[in-house]
């Protein structure tokens, strides 16, 4: 399943803000989202900002313009079975609920810490579900736009175990960092791929996280990056532009081996990659979320994968 969430915010755009929960349907030989929701919550004149799914079953966590808000899977009785729910946890997250716009928010791959980003500039960690400080750090001259965990140990990166800053990551003349991921491979060696902003180009750096020093760097688009993903098995990289293309790239020379042009009519805003590697989740302003195999892509003469798309109206 995906959970997505958006809308049009406070204004009469017609596009109610809301989360939806869909399924991947199996029918056909490319993956695709169930064209009905299998769960469905509005948020009145809230528009869910950023979205970290527990991965233990907590719920959802969703930033909105004011603070933090927990959804809390919920089974309800009737003739379905199994039917789903996500009703709102007041309490869980009382500590977030007016800490403003967080930017990001991430859960450890274990679900046992949780990181927020805020458009402040204020960095909060904090264990799960206790919500006790594990590190704090106010910079109000930038704001906070991704995070990303390690799953080995803990662009400044930090140590979570010490509390301590074990970089600070250079840039080149004229980059603006833009996104981060860990990369963890099946040989246990980790990577971290930074995304920039160049000039006119849009580039991905890779970092040696035990020297933290450059072991690569390519420009890939001369549009935008507005959204980053790697996939769990290390392999993909995929990125999402201003323009609405999606490219999906091997991890290991950064090779294209995927393009869409087009692929949504507006900026695309997520990407997410399935556990198996396999599939690509996309989503949009346009309102329109979009799935894309990636595991063994048919492309056309052009090289643009051929996908599947469900728009969230």
């Amino acid at each position: 399943m995906a959970a997505l969430g958006g809308g049009g915010g406070e204004g009469r755009s017609g596009v109610p803000n809301k989360l939806v929960v869909a399924a991947l349907d199996p029918a056909g030989e490319e993956a695709a989202l169930s064209p009905e929701a299998v769960v469905e919550v509005k948020t009145k004149e809230e528009v869910p900002y950023r979205m970290a799914v527990h991965p233990r079953g907590d719920g959802v966590l969703c930033a909105f313009p004011n603070g933090c808000r927990l959804y809390r899977w919920e089974s309800q009785e009737g003739d379905e079975p199994c039917k789903l729910a996500l009703e709102p946890d007041q309490e869980a997250l009382a500590d977030l609920k007016d800490v403003g716009l967080q930017l990001a928010v991430s859960f450890s791959g274990e679900g046992s810490i949780l990181a927020t980003g805020g458009e402040d500039g204020h960095l909060r960690v904090l264990k799960w579900p206790a919500m006790e400080s594990v590190l704090t750090e106010a910079d109000s001259k930038t704001s906070i736009k991704d995070l990303s965990f390690r799953s080995s140990g803990p662009c400044r990166v930090w140590d979570l175990l010490s509390s301590e800053a074990v970089a600070n990551l250079p840039r080149e003349a004229g980059e603006i960092f833009g996104f981060c991921r860990f990369s963890n491979k099946i040989d246990s060696s980790n990577i971290l791929f930074i995304t920039a902003m160049q000039g006119d180009y849009g580039k991905i750096i890779s970092w040696n996280t035990t020297s933290w020093t450059r072991v690569g760097s390519k420009k890939i688009t001369r549009e935008a990056i507005s959204a980053f993903a790697v996939s769990p098995d290390g392999a993909l990289l995929a990125i999402g532009t201003i323009e609405g293309t999606i490219i999906v790239l091997g991890s290991k020379d950064m090779r294209t081996l995927i393009t869409v042009k087009k692929a949504h009519l507006g900026i695309v805003t997520t990407l997410a990659f399935s556990q198996d590697s396999r599939t690509l989740l996309s989503t949009s302003f346009d309102s329109t979320a979009r799935v894309t195999s990636v595991g063994s892509p048919k492309s056309d003469a052009q090289g643009r994968a051929s996908g599947n798309v469900a728009a969230l109206r």
